[in-house]
């Protein structure tokens, strides 16, 4: 079966030229027979132009106005996919869950943890082909920041706005995210499922090992990287410079790595825990694994050459113009009793 479709559909706009063509010409035609009307009676007026015909111009603008129509089509570009092509792609799905905690704001890795991850996430994207991505931020609560989808342009620029303010609630929810991770990937597909946490899986709030195992169960592995350092840093306070938060007894806080927890997400969802440091987070490296799943030939239909069809409808165009063109105004003085067109 042939996929059809016009190249410049913008132009069929112009179709709605029509109506008011023939409000035009109805207007004009009332507008002559009303002056013909006022010489006498149509029937005597008749009479006296014998060779004349009222309905003859009528004909002739009803095909010159089809004629117009079929060159608006003709100029939008008629196509049809002729060359039906099967092809394989390989791919995978990857949900990245990110911590948007103010602990990740920690400068032990530089410029700090937050920034590493999502100068990472970024590099990583320029290497996807034919994958998709979605993205989850999260801190006391998870939102989904980016469906999943093969915009790479679009991940990025959500990528850009994420900041320490984007989840009003403060904490680490790392189940939570998992969780909404597991539902984000696209339904009934058969691609490979890969989650990837991104924390430095302090203060976790869930049960993130459950939801590891439920999302295993789902056949999505989930993998997990540390950001920090086990020695931990200071958390700035934002807007002012060379200040660190502080707990309720006024010492500075160290936020540390969680990184037993991180190790124990990532065995229950049957994938690796990678530390982040300040050479590299990991991330790259983590994805040339994802790309060693096995990956289900997903098979596509695809209409890849488009022949041009306009030329009939320019043929038809011309063949209309032509038979316009043989219909006189007048009756012919020697035809005039053939009564093709009525009076």
């Amino acid at each position: 079966m042939n996929q059809f479709r016009f190249e410049h559909p913008e132009y069929l706009y112009l179709l709605f030229i029509l109506p008011a063509l023939v409000v035009l010409y109805y207007i004009s035609y009332r507008m002559k027979k009303k002056a013909l009307q006022e010489y006498g009676e149509m029937s005597i007026i008749s009479q006296l132009m014998p060779f004349a015909s009222f309905n003859r111009p009528i004909y002739k603008f009803s095909i010159l106005l089809l004629a117009f129509a079929f060159l608006i089509i003709a100029i939008a570009g008629p196509q049809f996919g002729s060359k039906l092509r099967k092809i394989k792609r390989k791919g995978v799905e990857i949900v990245i869950a990110l911590d948007v905690s103010n602990s990740m704001l920690a400068q032990d890795i530089q410029p700090n943890r937050l920034e590493s991850a999502k100068r990472a996430i970024s590099k990583m994207v320029d290497n996807l082909n034919n994958d998709k991505i979605g993205l989850i931020v999260f801190a006391g609560e998870a939102y989904t920041q980016l469906p999943i989808t093969t915009d790479y342009s679009s991940a990025k620029l959500f990528l850009s706005g994420i900041n320490t303010d984007i989840v009003p609630v403060q904490g680490t929810a790392i189940g939570a995210a998992i969780n909404l991770a597991s539902k984000s990937f696209t339904p009934e597909s058969e691609a490979s499922k890969a989650i990837i946490v991104i924390t430095d899986g302090e203060n976790h709030e869930d049960d993130a090992v459950a939801a590891a195992k439920a999302a295993l169960e789902q056949g999505i592995v989930v993998h997990t990287i540390a950001m920090g350092l086990p020695k931990g840093a200071p958390i700035p306070v934002k807007g002012k410079s060379g200040q660190f938060r502080q707990d309720e007894n006024g010492n500075v806080v160290i936020s540390k790595l969680d990184e037993k927890m991180l190790a124990e997400i990532a065995e229950a969802g049957g994938g690796n825990m990678i530390k982040a440091n300040n050479t590299t987070t990991g991330l790259n490296a983590l994805f040339k694994e994802i790309n060693k799943m096995d990956k289900t030939e997903l098979e596509q239909r695809i209409y890849s050459a488009y022949d041009e069809k306009f030329q009939y409808f320019i043929a038809i165009v011309l063949f209309l113009i032509l038979i316009e063109y043989l219909i006189l105004d007048r009756k012919n003085r020697h035809l005039k009793d053939i009564h093709l067109f009525s009076k």
